[in-house]
């Protein structure tokens, strides 16, 4: 069995060869992302394993298809990246649904905590002996609302993570978790209620760009944006003017609507071409990790294990409970249960 990977990092690299000790998989690696250039680096596999910035866009999918490439494994949850409507019928696409749900919801609230209490400008100052306080002045979590918007696993393990800080939490969610005992909202009470906003959902055509000068403006004035998402979720250039009009109190941003062509790469050496991403780094409130929320030993494991297991399921099985199709049921009233392949 031949699996080629795009996107690849050394990080990559380690927990999949650990996973594949048997030697059951003929594995490549590639750094580069998988896009209708580089799709030739398939020839002779029967898998391609993508990442989130790989794009697998119809021209993609047809080479793929020529080159008899019969499944698509994404190491990740998202699937925004994948023409997924125009793939049913020709590939098969499968993902990890959850690798580690934990890790993104600690490090939300990793950005959170270092972004109110000033830790990133504390650790620079004491790097240069300069151990005064002024200007780090932060504020209580305590008794703070937070809006949760998505509360699949991620979003409600950070909801225990916030009751356990005293935060008051508020929810938005399109398919409200029964019993759950969360206080559901629509999305325009949640933006003018919380405090503290974090966005812990899917990225879809219909909430695409949901925080945008609009929805920013319903806010409350000082109001903290916490995203390990999507990038998209958010209108990055809105994003900068609510900063600039004082309205947008912090933002903590773990992803970034085109950071496909930075994101894991290492531009220090370069000039960033990207205005607007230049913008947000340069803004004392705003705090930009590059798509790491994911990035645990923990995590790493279950992505190999699960892609390894989704793959063995396709070929071995005839089905994977972790295929995905535009018929699915985030997207449509589907009744797949998934005991057989989706098409």
């Amino acid at each position: 069995m031949k699996v080629a990977f795009f996107d690849s990092k050394e990080y990559d690299q380690n927990s999949f060869e650990i996973a594949n000790s048997a030697g059951k998989y003929e594995i490549s690696f590639y750094e580069t992302r998988l896009t209708k250039d580089t799709c030739r680096l398939a020839e002779g596999c029967d898998v391609v394993c993508v990442f989130v910035n790989d794009d697998v866009n119809r021209d993609v999918i047809d080479e793929l298809v020529k080159m008899n490439v019969k499944l698509i494994a994404l190491r990740c949850a998202g699937y925004n990246n994948v023409d997924i409507q125009y793939a049913y019928g020709k590939i098969h696409v499968v993902r990890v649904p959850a690798y580690s749900p934990y890790a993104v919801a600690e490090h939300a609230m990793a950005l959170l905590l270092t972004s109110i209490r000033r830790i990133h400008k504390a650790y620079i100052r004491t790097k240069d002996f300069n151990f005064s306080l002024n200007g780090l002045t932060g504020f209580d979590l305590h008794g703070k609302t937070v809006g949760v918007v998505g509360t699949g696993k991620i979003g409600r393990i950070f909801i225990d993570i916030c009751r356990g800080f005293g935060m008051n939490v508020i929810a938005y969610d399109k398919f409200p978790a029964k019993d759950s005992g969360i206080e559901y909202v629509d999305i325009d009470e949640l933006w003018r209620r919380s405090d503290i906003i974090s966005l812990h959902c899917p990225l879809t055509d219909e909430n695409r760009h949901m925080v945008n000068a609009e929805s920013i403006a319903q806010m409350k004035k000082g109001v903290v944006i916490i995203n390990t998402s999507r990038g998209a979720l958010i209108d990055a250039e809105a994003l900068v003017e609510g900063i600039k009009m004082r309205q947008v109190g912090a933002a903590c941003l773990d992803v970034y609507e085109e950071e496909s062509n930075v994101f894991f790469h290492d531009y220090s050496g370069h000039i960033v071409d990207d205005d607007v991403l230049a913008r947000l780094i340069s803004m004392p409130n705003v705090i930009v990790t590059s798509h790491q929320a994911f990035l645990t030993n923990e995590a790493l494991a279950n992505i190999a294990d699960t892609t390894f297991g989704n793959i063995e399921e396709f070929f071995d099985k005839e089905y994977s409970i972790n295929e995905i199709c535009y018929k699915c049921p985030e997207l449509a009233n589907c009744k797949q249960e998934h005991d057989k392949k989706c098409f």
